[in-house]
């Protein structure tokens, strides 16, 4: 590969991408505000929602891990559809990946806006745009994620642990404090609730961009160990973190009374737990910790973002300059200055409209990117089992087959519900959300149309969507450009 399109190896280890990847989905951002909505509407079993979604991504991580061990690349997603499914559902996924991926992150600039705005009256006494704020972070992710993954790594890794840390703060002093503790939450009779089913949306959203742990094989040491590594410590801790925090907030105001609570106030639920059981210090702590978690997140996804890029580009699906990386920091910078323009184009064209940030800017926009995200780990598990049931005598194939067919089963449940309920996440009319939802079959439509016509005009280009790897191993393995056929058992597996 060419220096000018080759990422600075050997940056990363496992820590160092389990905190980019956990840090994408915000803990703290998640537990203030999303978790007191999740309890309204689901009751007290909310919290074992986040340890029932992490059991299920848990199901499918097995399966993807087994793929990573089979192809180098780094598209993730893209890569192993494109394996598993063939060139044109490879193609429709990468595409699929960045609308979903940039759409989870623009449309949070509006919640950084809001969160950020807020701070400074709280603080200040002085009202200010919330659009600035989003200006003056779109600016700042540009620059860290410019700089390179490990000076990225370094920044979110810090700011994890602090809101990890005001968490756990809490989670001790109600453990301490509040006198009768309840497992109520763990009970058939919470689990049953019919809101439950309704907030499976809100449990998996909450996971959102674990999977990217592969984004970054080119830049991981020992990427062998350190990708399955990071990718099954984000998901036990996501899932195990997010319960233990939700269910210690129940225990803090009570099974009987912290559903009403959580409606009253959603956005002010935990910051009234810590004031009564830690105290207000900490409460301002946490409101500043809140906001350098959306700007942690941002940082995260930018950078996933920019790995996508980086990949399409050098596989002919996106234009050649976006995969090229910087001369001195061996970063994607021209992709990340393109998504941040975009970034800034669609906050400007919402901040003009007079639109409400976090209600329009951040649920519409993020809704679409949820569904592409569910919508991906679907196909990656269907693809997982394509690819190794014409694969059985290679080793592990066997538990790979069986995570991939339950993950599928699981997933395409998870994606209807969230198609279902999509109105819970927007709150929007009926026009308006089947708009948003009909974004994801449109683009999938859209890029297996785009990858047959280069199967038909520029075969060359065809044969390169997938990177390298899938090219070796189809070549090896004596498939045909379309996608995978039967084959022998007898093939490289390297």
């Amino acid at each position: 590969m060419a220096e000018e399109t080759r990422l600075k190896a050997g940056a990363l280890g496992a820590a160092g991408i389990t905190f980019l990847v956990v840090a994408a989905a915000a803990p703290l951002t998640i537990m203030t505000g999303v978790a007191p909505l999740a309890i309204s509407i689901g009751g007290i079993g909310a919290p074992f929602g986040y340890l029932a979604a992490g059991v299920v991504l848990a199901i499918f991580s097995v399966g993807f891990m087994a793929m990573t061990r089979h192809t180098r690349g780094a598209g993730a997603f893209y890569s192993y559809i494109t394996l598993g499914l063939g060139r044109p559902l490879g193609a429709a996924s990468g595409l699929l990946a960045m609308l979903s991926y940039n759409a989870l992150q623009i449309g949070v600039y509006g919640l950084l806006g809001t969160q950020f705005a807020a701070a400074w009256t709280r603080f200040t006494g002085a009202d200010a745009p919330w659009w600035i704020f989003s200006g003056v972070g779109i600016v700042l992710v540009w620059a860290l994620g410019r700089r390179g993954i490990d000076i990225g790594a370094k920044v979110v890794g810090v700011l994890l642990i602090a809101e990890s840390a005001i968490l756990v703060l809490l989670v001790i002093a109600v453990l301490f404090k509040a006198g009768h503790l309840s497992a109520g939450t763990f009970t058939p009779k919470a689990l049953t609730d019919p809101g439950m089913l309704a907030i499976l949306g809100f449990c998996f959203a909450a996971f959102m961009g674990f999977e990217s742990t592969a984004l970054y094989r080119a830049e991981a040491r020992r990427p062998d160990r350190t990708i399955p590594r990071a990718t099954y410590a984000a998901v036990a801790f996501l899932a195990i973190f997010y319960c233990l925090v939700g269910w210690a907030v129940v225990q803090a105001f009570g099974d009987a009374d912290v559903v009403a609570a959580a409606g009253a106030d959603p956005t002010g639920l935990f910051f009234s737990a810590m004031d009564t059981y830690v105290g207000a210090w900490a409460s301002d702590i946490m409101y500043v910790l809140v906001l350098t978690s959306v700007l942690a997140s941002q940082l995260a996804f930018h950078n996933a973002i920019n790995r996508y890029s980086l990949s399409l580009a050098q596989d002919g699906l996106l234009p050649a300059a976006l995969g090229r990386v910087h001369p001195r920091y061996l970063s994607p910078a021209l992709a990340g200055g393109v998504q941040s323009v975009l970034a800034a184009v669609v906050v400007a064209g919402f901040a003009i409209t007079g639109a409400d940030p976090y209600l329009q800017l951040m649920l519409l926009v993020n809704t679409p990117g949820a569904i592409g995200i569910v919508a991906l780990q679907a196909l990656t598990s269907a693809a997982v089992l394509g690819y190794f049931l014409k694969r059985r005598g290679v080793a592990g194939a066997r538990l790979a087959i069986g995570s991939g067919a339950l993950a599928t089963l699981l997933l395409a449940v998870v994606l209807y519900v969230l198609v279902d309920k999509v109105a819970l996440l927007t709150g929007a009319d009926a026009s308006t959300n089947a708009l948003l939802v009909a974004l994801v079959p449109a683009e999938i439509l859209g890029g297996v149309a785009w990858a047959l016509f280069l199967k038909a005009r520029k075969p060359g280009a065809y044969r390169r969507i997938g990177g390298d790897d899938v090219r070796r191993i189809t070549t090896e393995a004596g498939l045909n450009q379309s996608g995978p056929e039967p084959v022998s058992l007898k093939e490289v597996t390297a």
